[in-house]
């Protein structure tokens, strides 16, 4: 997947079929905020990278999405050195769909995330 913000953030996708997908990063320094923890900005592009992949592998053909909203709940902070975002389609209509994600590092669960998207057939303007 070419995918340029993420690719500067060093964010690999493992799998993306079937309206699921997973991603991972490897944390490094400039990744960290003050506190010496993951950005949480860092998790937040995680799920939404994640739930835009999801959700293109259940689109047709000249189909696009972006994202309405995406709500994230923060459960501890981002420490360790992988990342790894699991998201998923909830439910796909014909114009928005409905996502979800959850974020752990190093198999500790740091967010979960609920995000709708936009279906459109043509694409950004």
């Amino acid at each position: 997947m070419n995918i340029p913000f993420a690719e500067l953030l060093g964010l690999r996708f493992v799998t993306a079929a079937e309206g699921k997908s997973r991603c991972e990063l490897r944390l490094q320094p400039a990744h960290m905020n003050s506190a010496g923890v993951a950005h949480g900005g860092v998790p937040f592009t995680l799920a939404d990278t994640g739930m835009g992949a999801a959700l293109k592998t259940l689109l047709a053909s000249g189909e696009h999405c972006a994202t309405i909203e995406l709500k994230i709940n923060y459960h501890r902070p981002g420490t360790g050195e992988m990342l790894t975002c699991d998201s998923q389609v909830v439910h796909k209509g014909r114009t928005v769909a409905t996502m979800e994600s959850k974020v752990t590092a190093d198999g500790k669960l740091i967010a979960s995330c609920l995000g709708t998207f936009a279906i459109t057939a043509s694409g950004p303007r």
